[in-house]
């Protein structure tokens, strides 16, 4: 199966979990690489970041090595859309998210979509509490858990102004003491 690699190492302020490769990011070898995702416009205009980075393979090497930002996903099987994704495809990775966020252990887990995070809660067999937006009262040993909503095209309900506000808090949740 041909997906997306992990950027990942330790000491990461943030790990970007989005909910499963699409196939344009497959194809061009990098995260949220339609064109259509708002990901990289919400980042940019965020604070985040002290440059405006171009989406690709160096923009990813950049936020992991720079900004200590890694990526990857809660399933790592590559589909058209997260419709396509089936309780099986959970049941496979999820315990392997859980078992990077153990291994490499972020500031913050950036879960990008409630559905990647109750997915990732229900097939770990994680404590649950009442998903919402923002910080989660739980966490994964030392790692604090921050979700936004998903930037994707198919989540039309959501504008950029509201992810790039998304990004803010997670900006500012970084900063306040763990």
């Amino acid at each position: 199966m041909k997906t997306l690699p992990d950027y990942i190492r330790s000491d990461l302020r943030i790990l970007s979990i989005g909910l499963n490769p699409s196939l344009p990011s497959v194809r061009e070898g990098f995260y949220f690489a339609n064109p259509r995702n708002r990901f990289w416009r919400a980042l940019q205009g965020s604070g985040l970041l002290a440059e405006e980075l171009e989406p690709g393979v160096g923009a990813m090497d950049v936020l992991l090595d720079r900004y200590g930002i890694g990526f990857t996903d809660v399933v790592k099987r590559p589909t058209a859309g997260g419709k396509d994704l089936v309780a099986a495809d959970f049941r496979q990775w999820a315990p392997r998210l859980e078992e990077k966020l153990l291994r490499y252990q972020p500031a913050v887990a950036w879960f990008h979509g409630k559905v990647a995070y109750n997915n990732y809660l229900k097939y770990t067999g994680a404590a649950r509490a009442q998903t919402d937006w923002g910080a989660q009262p739980c966490q994964v040993n030392e790692t604090r858990v921050f979700v936004t909503p998903n930037p994707s095209p198919a989540n039309a309900v959501w504008s950029l102004d509201d992810l790039v506000e998304w990004c803010r808090r997670l900006q500012r949740y970084l900063s306040q003491p763990g």
